[in-house]
């Protein structure tokens, strides 16, 4: 069956899976998806939502970059929100819940319309191994498939272990089985490996539930979307609802404390911290009588909701108990209990920035194989794993995106140089350049770069290039376009905003924090402008926060490219650390496990201090 070699093979169907699969075969790979079950490529395991803070700009940038993820999302959503428009658009995040089965579908019917992908249901359970240099897969019927790289992508499947309560089940998810073979194999060849666990709540039975009781929870008036391509905008949207948990809750709960496996010891593995299972919430915070729980329809057709909030390991019957006490859920009906489930990892610092192995040549690792945990960040690491994969056996140079360019640089850098002990989470806290990095301008960030690795399409790049054509000219018309005072105080007066004594530019009066798209609108030159050049709401955005934010922004460039100097300062890749006496102790320990390419990543590393950078510093002058 598999008498050719593949240019990559893809280990495993999930967010990563597909994206790495879709990235390698659209620039030309011949790519074979090998995963356990062909019916749950691109599952939702956990919440049926794509995005969310920084998250939604993840989606953003792997749609720009041209990968999948943005338009699956866009064609299953139900509802869509952008979160944080009270805040600064630095901090505005998208986010759509989706159904769950047309979403597996949609990723199911993009890949099999991809040329060069090739797909396999089997196990795999071992590496082909030349030398330094992995040549394919062996599979649990003993087939050897070759190719010239293989990127891994087995999610929560290495050596799974299913927590509900006492009871434990082998597997990677519910209903499936785990996957074995692979770590033991790793660990021979020297990869460190570790465990984590993450955790789901309960499905109910959205029949059984009391909505009147509930607080609605409704999308956005006028709904956007994720992709910059053509994709639907949604004309009708279900709502989500809110309630909460009490002391009553609370208490039925903690009698199930001592059979949790997360108190009595069977789990020593470190969830996800940001996304803490009920019992931990109430053992963490006991100081609180009450936590939210959001409860999300699982599809437009489907009485599946999923009770978000409310993740657990505890035994069924507790958790039933509990959840029957909570307002809305007193009739409750379980589709199937919460678990917690333990995994393999391999920490990411024994990766290099393309997501290769530093042990073996041309394997690459993807999603929670390196410790994270979330679909957006699994599929920006499957992205970028297959780009990579596809231009390494090409003999063409990495692609890696900086800090200063992406989220996904923010997310890959992170990963690498500082490692993680436990499921790491994307945040808009983590990158310094978040003004720089907004969801509105991903495309005008990445497309070109996208292009010129051969995986976005000329469409892509010729809608960015016309929207930031037409966003620099509008920006251009308010610098050179002027008010009277006679048509701007009456906008000014109505704001409260102090008035206007003589004419001046519109670029100056834009500036101004209460003064709005809106407002500016209700000039006639504005408007005018706008239906002259048939400009849409996606550029009238664009442009009103280049002219709002143009002082943060060049103040974020400056700061950005002064740094740059140090990412531009390479530390040569036999670089030995053991000479450099004044070095810290610790120092020389990490770097000489991370082995930081530049002086800039050499700096990020945890425990290396500013008085070690400048040891480096004044060597490498040397």
């Amino acid at each position: 069956m598999f008498e050719k070699e593949y240019d990559v093979i893809v280990v495993g169907g999930g967010h990563a899976g597909a994206e790495a699969t879709a990235a390698a075969a659209n620039m030309g790979s011949s790519t074979l998806l090998v995963t356990m079950n062909l019916q749950t490529i691109g599952q939702m395991s956990c919440n049926p939502a794509m995005g969310g803070i920084a998250k939604g700009q993840i989606v953003r940038e792997i749609d720009a970059l041209g990968g999948y993820s943005g338009i699956v999302t866009d064609k299953s959503a139900i509802q869509f929100k952008m979160l944080n428009k009270s805040k600064g658009p630095a901090m505005w995040s998208p986010r759509a819940q989706n159904d769950r089965m047309r979403f597996a579908e949609e990723w199911r019917m993009a890949l099999e319309n991809t040329p060069n992908a090739d797909f396999y249901q089997e196990m795999v359970n071992g590496l082909l191994i030349e030398g330094d240099k992995v040549v394919g897969v062996r599979t649990s019927l003993g087939l050897k498939i070759r190719a010239k790289a293989v990127v891994l992508t087995n999610g929560t499947f290495l050596n799974g272990l299913i927590h509900i309560g006492e009871k434990q089940l082998g597997g990677g998810r519910a209903g499936e089985k785990a996957a074995t073979g692979i770590t033991e194999q790793l660990v021979e060849l020297g990869f460190d490996s570790g465990r984590m666990k993450t955790g789901t709540p309960p499905r109910v039975d959205g029949r059984s539930l009391d909505y009147s009781k509930m607080i609605p929870q409704p999308g956005d008036d006028h709904p956007e979307k994720f992709s910059y391509l053509n994709t639907p905008i949604l004309q009708t949207q279900r709502d989500c609802h809110m309630t909460h948990t009490s002391k009553l809750v609370h208490d039925l709960l903690r009698e199930g404390f001592d059979r949790s496996p997360m108190f009595n010891g069977r789990i020593q593995s470190l969830g996800p911290r940001y996304c803490p299972s009920i019992e931990d919430k109430i053992n963490r915070f006991a100081d609180k009588d009450s936590h939210q729980i959001f409860v999300e329809p699982e599809g437009w057709n489907t009485v599946e909701v999923y009770v978000n909030g409310f993740s657990t390991s505890l035994p069924e019957d507790v958790q039933y108990r509990a959840l029957k006490s909570v307002k809305g859920f007193e009739h409750v009906k379980f589709f199937r209990p919460g678990y917690a489930i333990e995994y393999d990892y391999f920490p990411p610092t024994q990766l290099k920035h393309t997501l290769e192995t530093k042990l073996v040549n041309n394997l690459y690792f993807a999603g929670q194989i390196n410790g994270t945990t979330g679909y957006e960040e699994a599929a920006s690491q499957g992205l970028m794993a297959g780009i990579n994969a596809h231009l390494k056996i090409n003999e063409r140079e990495p692609f890696i995106l900086k800090r200063d360019e992406a989220y996904i640089g923010v997310l890959v850098d992170d990963l690498i140089t500082k490692g993680t002990e436990e499921p790491y989470r994307m945040f808009t806290s983590r990158a310094e350049y978040r003004t720089l990095l907004r969801q509105d301008n991903a495309d005008l960030r990445l497309t070109p770069k996208g292009y010129e690795i051969g995986l976005a399409k000329e469409e892509r790049l010729k809608r960015m290039e016309e929207k930031m054509s037409k966003s620099d000219n509008f920006v251009d018309f308010f610098k050179r376009t002027s008010f009277t005072t006679d048509e701007i105080n009456p906008i000014l007066e109505s704001l409260d905003s102090s008035l206007v004594k003589q004419s001046d530019k519109l670029f100056k009066v834009f500036s101004r924090p209460k003064v709005t798209m809106d407002h500016m609108l209700q000039l006639e030159s504005v408007s005018e402008f706008v239906r002259e050049n048939d400009l849409d709401t996606e550029v009238l955005e664009q442009a009103e926060i280049q002219v709002k934010y143009s002082g943060y922004i060049e103040k974020e460039k400056t700061n950005a490219d002064k740094l740059q100097r140090l990412e531009n300062v390479r530390i040569p890749d036999n670089f030995d650390y053991s000479k450099l006496k004044s070095l810290s102790y610790e120092a020389r320990e990490k770097m000489e496990a991370i082995r930081p390419v530049t002086i800039s990543q050499a700096s990020r590393i945890s425990g290396v201090s500013p008085a070690d950078i400048s040891v480096l510093l004044v060597y490498l002058g040397r």
